[in-house]
C-alpha cells in the first residue's frame, strides 16, 4: 500500500513541476482539451491507462 501512496505523491510532484515551470503552456493545453469531443478524451485516457499498466508490469519485474 505504501507503493501506491508513493506513486500518487510522484504524480503530484510531476503535475506541480509542470504547473511551476510552464503555467502558460499548461493553460493552452487545458483549453485545447476542452475543444476535444468526450470520445476522443476517453480513447486517449484508455491508451494512457494501458501504457501505464504495461509499463508498471515491466518495471515491477514481470
Amino acid at each position: 500500500m505504501s507503493d501506491l501512496w508513493a506513486a500518487l505523491c510522484l504524480v503530484l510532484v510531476i503535475e506541480g513541476l509542470i504547473l511551476f515551470a510552464a503555467p502558460d503552456v499548461w493553460k493552452r493545453a487545458a483549453a485545447q482539451l476542452q475543444a476535444l469531443p468526450p470520445q476522443t478524451l476517453r480513447r486517449a485516457g484508455a491508451a494512457m491507462l494501458a501504457v501505464g499498466l504495461l509499463a508498471l508490469y515491466f518495471v515491477r519485474g514481470a
